[in-house]
């Protein structure tokens, strides 16, 4: 279908000027929400070369054979890429726009620093000001991630913090528009770029989630799944089910899984790493969801969402897009295990519609993206022409 609708795109560009040329940026190809945006723009324009700097094996054949990385594609990702931030401006920097008459860079780093022609349009699809850089700086000094190079990685960010962030902010008035994944991240672009935007929701892939035979189970026990970085604030939930007696299902596997296994009580369950068929199911008979972290957008509590579950998630950040008190999930207000637990102690099992739960995840289908990504797109393009 997407397909049928970039060539009916194509049709009706040549009636009245050349077939329109497009090309997509991004950062790396390696696995995550922002890559689902990237194969979603290359359904719509499948002729559009993608310049990024790593990709994996994976990712080039999801993306047809379309992906070019040049030089720096070939330096291991898990660790010495990490460690390439001002060789990825380098390179982004001098890649060459001159054919193209549109440029999507998709970012939450370097990629929108490209340089395009006066005649080129660029739209950039911001997933963040770039992290390392802005809001959370003090995380990435604390636990940069890179294991035994830690102490390494913070004397590199300390260092070069300044004069990257002074480049971080001038890239990103290179484009001519950009497009926020959320209302969170709209007001993170306009405190730290000061840049207007535009906020069109990601794609999510949820489609595993809505299958008939995973309606209309019992309900039992709450749920967390992810990767367990400290940010992500699994250790709250497990607080407060532990501290309530409550049943909790810990679903996934990362570096603070250590830590959060001596945190957790009898009525703890860790999973780990499951196939996806049991993650379907859990996620189809939870009472909700615990979303207990401050994320940019987050693909989770929507594919529960998409089961029909019920999502309770910290007041802050993308969930503000997709919770709605009393119809999709509720908030507890502060970052804290006690906070969490009040919401806890209120929650009602049966005050929830799952089909219309099911129903309000539509809003973030792929279809829907699409149609709104190519809207927005077909308007800006009317207006830089028109102005240039």
């Amino acid at each position: 279908m997407a397909h049928a609708i970039t060539r009916g795109l194509a049709v009706r560009t040549r009636q009245n000027r050349p077939t329109l040329k497009v090309a997509i940026v991004h950062d790396w190809l390696y696995g995550g929400g922002a890559e689902l945006v990237v194969e979603q723009l290359h359904r719509l324009y499948p002729d559009a070369p993608i310049y990024a700097t790593f990709a994996t094996k994976e990712w080039r054949q999801r993306l047809d054979g379309k992906v070019i990385t040049g030089y720096l594609g070939w330096w291991p990702f898990n660790r010495l890429h990490k460690f390439l931030g001002p060789l990825r401006i380098l390179w982004y920097t001098h890649l060459k726009f001159d054919n193209y008459n549109l440029v999507i860079s998709s970012s939450g780093a370097e990629a929108k620093g490209i340089k395009v022609p006066k005649t080129t349009l660029h739209v950039n699809y911001c997933h963040a000001p770039t992290h390392y850089y802005w809001s959370r700086y003090d995380e990435y000094m604390k636990q940069p991630g890179f294991g035994p190079f830690d102490p390494v990685a913070r004397v590199g960010l300390k260092l070069l913090a300044r004069p990257l962030r002074r480049w971080d902010f001038k890239a990103a008035q290179r484009p001519d528009f950009i497009i926020a994944n959320s209302t969170h991240i709209q007001a993170e672009i306009q405190k730290y770029y000061k840049r207007n935007s535009t906020v069109i929701f990601p794609p999510v892939y949820f489609e595993r989630f809505q299958k008939s035979e995973h309606r209309n189970q019992a309900r039992r026990g709450f749920l967390i799944a992810g990767r367990q970085t400290p940010y992500k604030r699994f250790d709250l939930a497990i607080a407060a089910c532990t501290k309530l007696g409550l049943p909790l299902t810990v679903v996934g596997d990362g570096p603070d899984h250590a830590r959060l296994r001596k945190l957790a009580g009898k009525t703890v369950t860790f999973l780990g790493r499951v196939p996806d068929e049991v993650i379907e199911e859990e996620f189809a008979r939870a009472k909700a969801l615990i979303f207990p972290g401050l994320d940019d957008f987050g693909i989770t509590p929507i594919e529960a969402m998409a089961s029909g579950t019920p999502v309770i998630a910290y007041e802050a950040g993308g969930a503000l897009d997709y919770v709605i008190p009393s119809v999709t999930g509720e908030f507890f207000g502060k970052p804290t295990a006690t906070s969490l637990a009040k919401t806890l102690m209120k929650y009602k099992k049966n005050g929830y519609n799952s089909a219309a739960i099911r129903a309000y995840a539509q809003k973030f289908s792929t279809e829907a993206f699409q149609k709104n990504i190519q809207e927005y797109l077909r308007a800006k393009l009317k207006e830089f022409r028109n102005n240039t």
